[in-house]
């Protein structure tokens, strides 16, 4: 694991600053209002209003930090809906690195850090279900090499930026994120690159450009019709 370093970010959340690529993890405008925004937001709340579900199975490229997974988990118990989440990530965390990560602070929930630092200590590999709403499998694999029997309602692809991690977004990287999405399913991004509007359009989705979070003027929701 490349040596990574807490940062504080505009909105006073953490995120982690990677030194061999010379990037961070989140928006330095802000690393829970941005997950909130582009996942919960565009995503999971745009695929609930639009597409009759009565579980949500998604696929997220980059656990990363756990921000998103604990955002997912807090809003699958606010919702009741119940959401299989898979997580793709080749190179975890240390322990002294995520336990000092204050995103329990983000939440009215103050046991939240509990279920936090659990999602980061169990087995990888291994499904995990932490409540009535909220099952996890981790799992070590890179996108390129990832498997799935099943398909996915909603893919979070949260890699690193274009420029620092390219291999990640090359055409046959999305295509086979693609090829793992269920009939309407939902692919959103942080990134709105044109390169990437082509590429999602070219593997046959339907591309929306729109309003980023605080901060950044775009991102990308792409639907699988």
């Amino acid at each position: 694991m490349a040596e990574v370093k807490i940062i504080t970010t505009e909105d006073g959340s953490h995120s982690l600053y990677h030194a061999e690529l010379n990037e961070t993890y989140h928006s330095f405008h802000g690393a829970v209002q941005e997950s909130r925004y582009v996942f919960l937001k565009e995503g999971l709340d745009f695929l609930i209003a639009n597409f009759d579900l009565d579980k949500i199975r998604v696929l997220e490229v980059g656990f990363g930090t756990g921000l998103n997974a604990i955002l997912t988990s807090e809003w699958a118990t606010k919702n009741k809906v119940k959401i299989e989440y898979t997580s793709l990530e080749p190179y975890p965390l240390k322990s002294e690195v995520y336990e000092a990560l204050n995103y329990h602070e983000f939440f009215e929930d103050k046991t939240v850090k509990e279920r936090f630092l659990e999602l980061h200590n169990v087995a990888w590999e291994k499904n995990f279900q932490q409540n009535e709403f909220f099952t996890i499998l981790k799992t070590e694999a890179k996108l390129q090499n990832f498997e799935s029997s099943s398909l996915f309602d909603i893919v979070f692809f949260d890699a690193f930026a274009p420029s620092k991690q390219s291999e990640m977004w090359d055409l046959d990287v999305i295509e086979k994120t693609a090829e793992l999405l269920d009939v309407n399913g939902v692919f959103v991004t942080y990134c709105a690159k044109g390169q990437l509007k082509r590429d999602l359009k070219t593997v046959g989705l339907t591309v929306e450009t729109l309003p980023g979070p605080p901060g950044k003027k775009e991102m990308v929701r792409a639907v699988k019709r």
